[in-house]
């Protein structure tokens, strides 16, 4: 297994050029399924993970979500960054305390919204979190990989403005990567990307037309999945579970991988 120093300066050097995706896992099997099939890094996705044991988004608890990234990243070889949601904390300093449990956990990185699951942090209280978050990592002996994510354009509660005024203060603030779920479409990204001096991540839920290439031109570094993997695999389950109930149809299970398939890509190298 690759050691935690290792794998928090492969991610790192993953966002010094080029682009890369990032795709979101929800349990130990999908993230080892991804890891086999040739990404490079990987991250977690609150929703996919809440529907993984049976619970809403945001409702997950804090020891929770440790102990899912504490099974995932002992199970990978590859970098892993959370999605940490608010830090599961408000004020500056035990959001940052929570962080380094992150860390612990085994994730080389992670991201912190501005959104208090029910309202959005004033901008000052927002980037105090990520200032004291920002030293509470430089105690670690590995670059810790920060994600700041603003949720003004993913709640509806600003425009890009106000995305970009957030993210600019993130950034001065020492935030290692700026992320506003929400973009829509190319000139956004563009105006962005010119308005920050750090590297952007978008999800493509809101642009999933854009190809790899399109990405690429446009100077993304990182491309999310969020929780679209994880709604397609339960997708599949709904699909196949109304042709069963509603027309009495097995057919769809044609369609299912062998289960050696599986196995191979789970199969201890």
């Amino acid at each position: 297994m690759a050691t935690q120093i290792a794998k928090a300066q492969q991610l790192r050097a993953l966002h010094e050029q080029g682009t890369f995706i990032l795709p979101n896992f929800w349990d130990a099997g999908s993230a080892r399924v991804l890891e086999r099939l040739g990404f490079q890094a990987l991250a977690s996705t609150s929703a996919g993970f809440a529907q993984a044991i049976g619970k809403l988004d945001s409702a997950v608890t804090l020891q929770e979500k440790l102990m899912h990234l504490t099974q995932v990243c002992s199970a990978t070889d590859i970098p892993v960054s959370a999605d940490f949601e608010h830090g599961f904390a408000n004020a500056p300093r035990q959001c940052a305390e929570n962080l380094l449990r992150v860390a612990e956990a085994g994730a080389v990185g992670a991201s912190i919204e501005d959104w208090s699951r029910t309202e959005m942090y004033d901008i000052n209280h927002a980037t105090d979190r990520i200032a004291a978050c920002v030293e509470a990592l430089a105690s670690l002996d590995y670059p810790f990989t920060l994600t700041a994510r603003t949720e003004v354009l993913l709640r509806r509660t600003g425009d890009l403005d106000e995305a970009i005024t957030r993210l600019q203060a993130y950034d001065a603030a020492g935030a290692d990567v700026l992320y506003a779920p929400g973009l829509s479409s190319t000139e956004q990204i563009q105006t962005l990307k010119e308005s920050v001096t750090k590297p952007i991540n978008v999800l493509v839920a809101f642009m999933p037309d854009l190809t790899f290439r399109a990405y690429d031109e446009l100077g993304v570094r990182r491309i999310s999945l969020g929780s679209t993997l994880a709604n397609r695999a339960l997708g599949a389950v709904l699909q196949a579970s109304n042709q069963m109930l509603e027309q009495g149809d097995f057919m769809w299970s044609m369609d299912a991988p062998p289960g050696n398939v599986i196995n191979s890509l789970l199969a201890p190298s």
